[in-house]
């Protein structure tokens, strides 16, 4: 279907009323992405422009609330989130033309980082809830031999996708309520202030964790350490999981949230593609070798037992 489409918009191109020129295989379009999902969608552009050397898809890459008003205002006829539509943005969208699809493309899992000084690599689900209420303000608090003083809690953006889940399905739509909070900007700038902040601890997307230097997807940045999180009352090596892709799948590790394509493009030009392509056997194919777990795809988890001599 995806082909036909192709073959049928590059029969003889016109410039639509919005003055758009591109199609599924050619053209220059604008889309916009959360920040904290770059890593993974600038995977997925290499790989579509490749294979259409015609196609330029200019990404921008903002805050959810400012990438998700560009789309309701028709500034751009995709965006990448982690929350499907709401029906009153759905109704805005159909009032202006497009019906808007919505493309479920993979899950990430929202990950905890601590300086690498820090000892509590391990904390429970409830533990993590007290801290951003405001119940646990120091370090001490959650465990009396830690001396590195009160809690900052860091976050990529005041209005980013992953704030967003931190309040909706962390908090149960609760406000954070912890006294320290710091807003970096962006994921790369949480890293590097956990990285140089003993006390602190960032909440960031489990895509830009991993260290690509190893294809097995296993090893995380050695600059800062991956919380493991429980959901047993009492946190151990032994009932704590970081995210990665098998713990995503199982369900051992509890914090997980969907990635969304979604799509307002009343051409089905290159908008569409893009994002039908992330969703076909090629762009999974990407999401899973990036370390996330992707949507469509049968994963199968095997035990191995590893003999040391």
């Amino acid at each position: 279907m995806l082909s036909l489409n192709f073959l049928l918009s590059a029969c003889g191109q016109k410039k639509a009323k919005d003055g758009r020129t591109d199609t599924p295989t050619s053209g220059t379009i604008k889309f916009a992405s959360d920040e904290s999902f770059s890593p993974i969608i600038e995977e997925e552009l290499q790989t579509y422009q490749y294979r259409f050397p015609h196609t330029h898809l200019l990404p921008i890459y903002t805050d959810d609330n400012t990438g998700m008003q560009m789309l309701l205002d028709q500034k751009v006829n995709l965006f990448f989130t982690s929350h499907a539509l709401k029906k009153g943005e759905d109704a805005l969208l159909r009032s202006k033309g497009p019906i808007p699809e919505v493309f479920p493309i993979g899950y990430d899992g929202i990950a905890f980082i601590i300086n690498r000084s820090n000892i509590d690599s391990c904390i429970t689900v409830n533990d993590v809830k007290k801290i951003l209420n405001g119940q646990i303000a120091t370090w001490k608090q959650l465990n009396p031999k830690n001396s590195k003083g009160d809690i900052e809690v860091v976050f990529d953006n005041k209005a980013s996708a992953t704030l967003h889940y931190v309040v909706d399905s962390i908090l149960g739509g609760k406000n954070i309520k912890s006294k320290n909070i710091v807003a970096a900007n962006n994921s790369k700038s949480v890293i590097d202030y956990v990285h140089k902040t003993p006390n602190a601890i960032g909440v960031i997307g489990s895509n830009w964790l991993n260290d690509h230097r190893d294809s097995t997807n296993t090893t995380f940045k050695k600059d800062i350490t991956v919380v493991a999180i429980s959901k047993t009352t009492v946190a151990a090596v032994s009932n704590s999981w970081q995210p990665y892709q098998a713990y995503l799948l199982d369900g051992r590790y509890p914090f997980v949230r969907t990635i969304y394509a979604i799509v307002a493009d009343p051409h089905k030009a290159l908008p569409w593609a893009f994002a039908n392509f992330i969703t076909n056997p090629i762009g999974q194919k990407i999401i899973f070798k990036a370390g996330l777990l992707p949507y469509r795809g049968e994963i199968n988890i095997r035990e191995v037992e590893v003999k040391t001599q």
